[in-house]
């Protein structure tokens, strides 16, 4: 009869939210009033008014927060740069040899910007700005060039320093520098998926390259390349001072902003006017995720009262799923989550309820998070709500469901990578156990 109780409960709650969020309410304010309806189900003498207060400052009173909107300004300041036309002439002479030619610097390109940005909509908003104008001009084929932007733009949430990872890591409460280290094999590991779909997407069709570019010589493509040097000094400041114990994660996206200041200064592109839309950006959204965050923070608490995510984890488990169908079982879940919800929702949502199951099975929390952070990204390409085919939409021209279809065998990419981390997790826990033996 309790277990009945609960589910009614449960179903009351979701389907509260999904109503609101269908309404057009704030993902943050929807959360909030969702915690109020749970706190109706709580024992009584628990009062809803400080389990508020308590939650909103639990979920904003946080030190590991303060990097936040500092790598966020980061990017914001980095946006405003020449950094996508130093990019394309940078890194286009180095990929001109390979199968595809230069649809290869979205990837690359995604990969540099999502080192510095920590956003995957800015990610593929900086690259395509460039990359889509370019390559059309040269004849490059357009849905591989889409498709490519859309994938590889999601790199920007697990290439450190990523939004999202300190979000987990404040809501799992683990290591910010373990969860930035567990991402660089696993972006490695997309990179040169994406980068072999690219190569056998041309040789399979080689109609789809213009004829390449004539050779340079190594001290041309230097040339080309040099004003990326302040960029890789900058990815460099922040990741070594990090994992050299230098600096805390707060204090390295400090160096990171004072670093973007100078180069934005060095290109000439830093004005008042820069600044204070760089500033008013990252305000802006460092705004809605902490609204999100203070809101998720009292529906757990609310939830954590009514007894729900110990039930559902209770009853999940008594499935007896291995652990490889637990994770199938919840990549189907957050598939269909980045159907109707973006992705940092998706974690603050979710994390309440899966972390106790995850635990239960053995799994580790920073695997784990990894895991997240990959079903983030695949929500980032899903439609309707996938914030990376707006972005290509506006650019492009193109109507959603196109670009939808052009990321489609990237999606399958990043599937591919799931799996491949699930049998062989060592990949992801590889840097972190070699920073933290203990």
């Amino acid at each position: 009869m309790e277990a009945m109780h609960l589910v009614e409960t449960s179903g009351i709650i979701l389907a509260s939210l999904f109503l609101l969020l269908l309404g057009g309410l704030w993902i943050g304010l929807a959360l909030l009033v969702c915690g109020f309806i749970a706190m109706q189900f709580a024992p009584a003498g628990i009062q809803i008014g400080p389990a508020l207060a308590t939650s909103a400052w639990a979920g904003s009173a946080s030190w590991s927060l303060a990097a936040l909107p500092l790598f966020i300004w980061m990017g914001e300041i980095l946006y405003r740069t020449r950094l996508s036309d130093e990019m394309f002439r940078g890194l286009s002479p180095w990929l001109n040899w390979l199968p595809g030619r230069l649809i290869h610097v979205n990837v690359f390109g995604c990969g540099l910007f999502g080192a510095v940005s920590g956003s995957s909509a800015a990610t593929t908003a900086m690259v395509a700005k460039i990359t889509l104008p370019e390559l059309k001009k040269r004849g490059y084929n357009e849905m591989l060039s889409l498709g490519s932007l859309a994938g590889a733009g999601t790199l920007g949430f697990l290439i450190p320093p990523s939004i999202i990872m300190i979000v987990y890591a404040v809501a799992a409460n683990v290591s910010i520098l373990q969860m930035f280290l567990a991402g660089l094999l696993p972006a490695l590991l997309v990179m040169v998926l994406y980068t072999g779909m690219i190569v056998v997407w041309s040789l399979m069709s080689p109609g789809t390259s213009p004829p390449p570019a004539p050779k340079m010589s190594f001290r041309q493509k230097v040339r080309e390349s040099i004003n990326l040097i302040p960029i890789l000094l900058l990815i460099v400041l922040v990741f070594s001072s990090l994992m050299l114990g230098w600096a805390t994660a707060t204090e390295s996206a400090a160096w990171g902003v004072l670093g973007s200041l100078v180069i934005a200064g060095y290109q000439r592109s830093l004005t008042w006017q820069t600044f204070r839309e760089s500033v008013m950006g990252a305000t802006r959204m460092t705004s809605m995720i902490m609204l999100i965050l203070v809101g998720a923070g009292y529906m757990s608490i609310a939830m954590g009262y009514t007894g729900i995510p110990n039930a559902l984890a209770t009853w999940v488990d008594g499935f007896n799923l291995s652990p490889y169908a637990l994770i199938a079982v919840l990549t189907i879940l957050y598939v269909l989550l980045g159907c109707a919800i973006d992705g940092l929702s998706m974690i603050v949502l979710t994390t309440v309820v899966v972390l106790p199951m995850i635990q239960q099975a053995g799994f580790d929390l920073i695997w784990f998070g990894v895991f997240l952070v990959l079903m983030v990204e695949m929500a980032q390409i899903t439609p309707p709500v996938g914030f990376n085919l707006f972005v290509l939409q506006t650019m492009s021209g193109r109507d959603s469901l196109t670009v939808a279809k052009a990321a489609l065998p990237f999606f399958g990419l990043l599937l591919l990578t799931v799996a491949i981390l699930t049998i062989f997790p060592g990949i992801v826990m590889l840097l972190p156990k070699m920073a933290f033996p203990g």
